[in-house]
């Protein structure tokens, strides 16, 4: 494939963190919101909120450290719920509705930093409390097993001839992962962004059925979300859009098949403002230990997660780099 003389490179970020080891004094805890009284106790009563549809790379990510941290003792009595909408800006009101409960996380990604632009709310990350980075994930190019398109090349020139009539799908609103994906990929190949017909999901749980019905001419997710239908042949990956290829999927990377771009996803862990240093130091300590165990090692292997683990002050200042960088990508496609 021909690659265009003006394209974009959408690098989704690669810091990487060593394990920060947070050695904690035992401390009380105040306002009644957290029912663990030292350090020495497992977190009690958690709350983890999920900003969309059962399904959804939130919901794996979030569900699968929830598990970790309940099998190694870390945490008990945890619960999950979904709140979707608004590309996960509805759960992320909520959690500032939280305001002093310890207890409570959201998990949460660069879908919710760009659906907190597009949708035009109050509701901030930046009003949120920053607890850590959990992973990166490549995201793939999907087709249904009997679409007509075996390549990459195969699908970009079809979409060339007709970009208004060729159905995107995403799992996630303007500004989101699912979305920023096809618009630099169209932009690769020589498409102009503003005529893509992007089709928004909330989740890919949502975006499934769709997929398979043939209602969309492919599909652009986390490669995670549809690893099991990709392994039954329900989809095809067409390529997949990381540095290197992923070792549970066998397709080539995009830079392989001539389209100069890389991108990649992350998700992590958000608390409820108003906390006290020492309630969203317990928090940090807890989903540390969560990352340091063999069983969250695990979960990284099955599900071909790269490791992206930041706390504190670099996983803050990582949100904001973030957010200006999608900000100036919205700009520039008139979203905002």
């Amino acid at each position: 494939m021909r690659k265009p003389a003006m394209s974009r490179r959408l690098i989704g970020s690669t810091m990487m963190a060593s394990t920060l080891v947070l050695a904690l004094s035992a401390c009380g805890v105040t306002g009644g919101a957290s029912t663990a009284a030292t350090d020495s106790e497992p977190l009690q009563n958690l709350q983890v909120m999920v900003p969309n549809a059962p399904g959804s790379g939130y919901d794996v990510t979030g569900r699968a450290a929830v598990r970790v941290m309940d099998e190694v003792g870390i945490s008990t009595g945890t619960e999950v719920t979904n709140l979707a909408g608004a590309g996960g800006t509805i759960g992320l009101a909520r959690t500032l509705t939280e305001k002093g409960n310890a207890n409570f996380l959201l998990v949460m990604g660069l879908g919710v930093v760009g659906a907190a632009y597009t949708n035009e709310g109050d509701a901030k990350v930046a009003d949120a409390e920053p607890i850590a980075r959990l992973i990166e994930e490549a995201g793939a190019i999907f087709v249904p097993a009997n679409s007509p398109y075996t390549t990459l090349d195969d699908l970009v020139t079809a979409w060339k001839a007709n970009p208004a009539n060729f159905a995107v799908g995403g799992g996630s609103s303007p500004g989101g992962p699912d979305h920023l994906l096809p618009m630099q990929l169209a932009d690769a190949v020589g498409i102009e962004a503003s005529t893509v017909n992007y089709v928004a999901y909330d989740g890919g749980g949502e975006m499934l059925p769709a997929i398979l019905g043939g209602k969309l001419q492919f599909a652009a997710s986390g490669y995670g979300e549809y690893l099991e239908q990709v392994k039954s042949g329900e989809l095809r990956v067409l390529a997949v859009t990381s540095a290197k290829r992923v070792p549970v999927i066998d397709a080539p990377t995009l830079t392989e098949e001539g389209v100069d771009l890389v991108f990649t996803n992350w998700r992590g862990l958000l608390a409820a403002p108003g906390l006290t240093k020492a309630e969203k130091a317990r928090l940090i300590g807890a989903v540390t230990a969560m990352h340091d165990s063999d069983e969250w090692a695990q979960v990284l292997e099955d599900n071909g997660w790269t490791d992206a683990f930041l706390t504190g002050t670099k996983f803050s200042t990582f949100l904001t780099e973030q957010d200006e960088r999608v900000a100036s990508t919205l700009t520039s496609l008139g979203l905002v």
